[in-house]
């Protein structure tokens, strides 16, 4: 993306997967030879258009300075990057429990500081009953960061009461960065400052066993995803002091790949057999429990610069009240139960308004039993000057038995 330093403009690069941790300004000059490292063009090619654009003939040095940059900190495909892959993904595989990978930067890492930050967002402590908590069958809550998304991270995470701590979170979270039409899962607990939130092993194997070749198991993308992270860490600070000496909050963290070529092809996600043998299993295996409360961690619309648009995105003036209309217009489909008018309005213009919670939300649509939802915080963000992010709290109530 633009680098958002003053003082340094050009292109900021880094790597969402974590292979290498450093991040890089690339100045605008030589950003404009990105292009030539496509494996088609050779390091002289790329010194004869150092020399075209400089006027200088002794580019040599330059030239090498910037391909040994890229390489040494794993930006380049090469012996160095298969390295730094191998090394991470052996050691998330060797690891027993799934470490925090954004604490001390979206949310502090110490227990006493973070527990006071969720308290000054508003979400304090669960407390016991309410009678309409006795239906709830999920939560729809943002992944954006904390500090953008707070009041509807508080809004959804204030439906769950002291009695929901003993109960199994299956968590849909946005996989930013894995295969389409696949679902990650891990058998990890997702520690975190609050405690770890343990994963329901056997519900996980079971799914694995019926979902087959749609999931990824132990699926790298856990390591550095945030998605399920910021829903852990609000499940800890809602739910960890009501549960008893010894005992672990239970989840099922599950990363859903993009219904990618349902936006290309406009038939539903249910046609890719990949996904309908994962909606079909999850579905199997959630109805055979009764302790089973959904999370959903999700944002919806990108719009402005650094998602490719040509215009400065402002939240709620111009373009984004129309966004708002349109966000609110599939939201009700979701509350609704609506999958096939949901995916509708999700459908034309292979979903202009990037939807990131299109996975999640539609496995959910899928796989969960009837119920009725209500948006309880609706939110546009700007996440940087130009660009604005959108997401909700909602809730999920389970249809009342009739007799």
């Amino acid at each position: 993306m633009p680098s958002p330093v003053a003082d340094r403009p050009g292109l900021l690069i880094r790597d969402p997967f974590r292979y290498t941790d450093a991040t890089l300004i690339i100045p605008p000059l030589l950003a404009r030879l990105l292009a030539l490292f496509d494996g088609q063009h050779s390091e002289l090619d790329l010194r004869a258009a150092l020399t075209q654009m400089t006027g200088d003939l002794q580019t040599g040095e330059l030239a090498k300075h910037l391909v040994d940059t890229l390489d040494d900190n794993g930006f380049l495909q090469s012996p160095t990057f298969e390295a730094m892959r191998e090394k991470r993904h052996k050691e998330f595989a060797e690891a027993t429990e799934r470490m925090p990978a954004h604490a001390g930067s979206a949310y502090p890492d110490e227990a006493e500081a973070l527990r006071a930050t969720l308290a000054g967002y508003g979400a304090p402590a669960a407390e016991a009953g309410d009678p309409a908590e006795a239906r709830l069958l999920g939560i729809a809550a943002p992944h954006v960061s904390p500090e953008g998304g707070y009041q509807s991270y508080a809004a959804a995470y204030r439906r769950l009461r002291a009695e929901h701590a003993d109960k199994t979170f299956v968590i849909l979270g946005t996989s930013h960065y894995g295969e389409p039409e696949t679902f990650g899962l891990t058998r990890k607990a997702y520690l975190t400052p609050l405690g770890p939130v343990e994963t329901d092993v056997a519900f996980v194997d079971e799914l694995a066993q019926r979902a087959g070749a749609s999931v990824a198991m132990e699926d790298f993308c856990h390591s550095s995803e945030h998605s399920i992270e910021f829903q852990s860490v609000f499940l800890q600070g809602r739910l960890g002091p009501h549960l008893p000496e010894g005992e672990r909050l239970r989840a099922v963290p599950i990363l859903c790949g993009a219904l990618a070529e349902s936006l290309w092809t406009g038939k539903p996600p249910e046609t890719n057999d990949k996904a309908r043998r994962f909606f079909e299993a999850l579905a199997e295996t959630a109805s055979q429990r009764d302790d089973v409360i959904w999370v959903l961690g999700v944002d919806m619309a990108h719009i402005g610069r650094r998602y490719g648009d040509n215009f400065d995105a402002i939240t709620e003036k111009g373009v984004m009240a129309d966004v708002r209309r349109r966000d609110e217009e599939r939201l009700e489909r979701l509350c609704a139960g609506d999958s096939e008018g949901f995916f509708e309005l999700m459908r034309p213009k292979s979903d202009d308004l990037r939807w990131c919670g299109y996975g999640p939300m539609y496995t959910f649509l899928q796989c969960a039993s009837t119920f009725t939802g209500r948006m309880l915080n609706y939110e546009q963000w700007n996440i940087d000057p130009k660009s604005v992010v959108t997401f909700v709290g909602a809730e999920m109530l389970r249809a009342p038995e009739t007799t």
